[in-house]
């Protein structure tokens, strides 16, 4: 058993949060550039390597194409690195998250989760990480401050084991989350000892030991290479629950790939990623009604199939928010998923996809009362249900 670690409380926003994190890891290089709403990370962080407070090579990058290749070589040369971004950011760093899967760098990236242009648009959805949801990269998403201060830790242990070496999003909602203050239990500097160290097998200064990273890979052998990066996803499974389980052990705080709320006799019931698992908490603690449940989806990539067909198996109806559209697509990204999860239950629930708060659009709790509502008539219903639908679109 574990030693708790000691915390103190801090008033900080998602941002400042994952920068406290960033401070206690240490990494030897974290290469960014600024993009709203992530900017308070790196503009933090350098504060902390001007003032002496870690040791870490600070690189400002001029494009986050160019931050993302600084650390796919720092992390290639054995060094542990760590960048942040947020929509065009991130879609500008597109070409790079693959050439980081592929060669099995566990880097750490803070995800602030903004919309995508055009039009311009500074606000939350998830279009910017769920477009690079098949890049390879394994995805955690963030309810509130403290989960995404707590994810950060637990992202280096999960990439870095040697079952997976695969890098790791960290993400939050940009606005709701990276700046909204609330009180977070920050460890003291022992946190490092959950951490551990980084050691690379193949580094690409051992020049005694020569390699070769990011080499032509034709026919003869990329199909086997994409193969095995699937294997490492798959073996990241056990891993986070492991490092989960360990993370309670120091913290007392509980992860998993989902958490299940009000689940225990739920007969209709939300899937919902990120802050507005928040939201759907206060109704149902508002409402106390059993019949209603929610599924707050951590993990993505890996995406906990199982899990999900556990904890829905005994539903009528189940609505799947979510926050990023999928032009042309039968609903959301996280719609898709979950359907496929259960197609071959022999009794599954009525499934309906809600595409929600695109481009920082409210979702109150009025809004969340509407859905329950939907899917108390679609489980008493015997016609199937309209399966893709808009929550507060003007008009609709």
């Amino acid at each position: 058993m574990s030693k708790m670690i000691m915390s103190k409380p801090m008033a900080l926003n998602g941002d400042e949060a994952i920068t406290e994190a960033w401070k206690q890891i240490n990494p030897d290089v974290v290469a960014s550039y600024p993009i709203t709403p992530q900017t308070i990370i790196v503009e933090k962080f350098s504060e902390f390597v001007h003032d002496g407070l870690v040791e870490t090579e600070f690189i400002a990058a001029e494009s986050e194409h160019s931050a993302m290749s600084a650390c796919i070589g720092a992390a290639a040369a054995g060094g542990r690195a760590m960048t942040a971004t947020a929509s065009q950011g991130f879609a500008l760093m597109w070409e790079m998250l693959f050439i980081a899967s592929s060669m099995r760098l566990p880097i750490v990236m803070a995800v602030a989760n903004r919309a995508l242009s055009g039009p311009i648009n500074i606000h939350c959805d998830h279009s910017d990480s769920m477009g690079g949801r098949d890049s390879g990269w394994i995805q955690l998403y963030s309810e509130n401050v403290q989960e995404a201060y707590d994810n950060v830790f637990q992202a280096v242990r999960i990439g870095e084991d040697k079952r997976v070496r695969l890098p790791v999003m960290v993400c939050l909602d940009g606005f709701t989350t990276s700046h909204g203050v609330e009180r977070v239990e920050i460890f003291d500097d022992s946190i490092r000892n959950f951490v551990g160290e980084y050691h690379i097998d193949h580094s690409l200064l051992d020049v005694d030991n020569p390699v070769t990273y990011g080499a032509m890979n034709l026919q003869n052998y990329y199909f086997e290479q994409k193969r095995q990066q699937i294997e490492a996803m798959n073996n990241s499974r056990p891993v986070i629950k492991e490092v989960g389980k360990a993370f309670e052990e120091i913290s007392g705080r509980k992860y998993d790939f989902l958490e299940a709320y009000n689940m225990d006799n739920a007969e209709v019931a939300l899937v919902v990623i990120g802050s507005t698992a928040g939201t759907v908490k206060a109704l149902l603690d508002e409402e106390k009604d059993s019949r209603l449940g929610l599924l707050k989806m951590r993990t993505f990539r890996p995406f906990p199939a199982e899990e999900l067909i556990q904890h829905l198996r005994g539903c009528k109806a189940v609505a799947i928010l979510d926050r990023a559209g999928s032009y042309g697509g039968v609903g959301g990204p996280v719609y898709s998923e979950v359907r496929s999860a259960l197609y071959d239950e022999t009794e599954k629930p009525h499934i309906v996809s809600y595409i929600y708060g695109l481009g920082g659009r409210d979702t109150t709790k009025k809004m969340i009362k509407s859905v329950y509502t939907d899917l108390d008539s679609i489980a008493k219903s015997k016609d199937t249900p309209t399966p893709i639908r808009y929550l507060g679109v003007r008009g609709d």
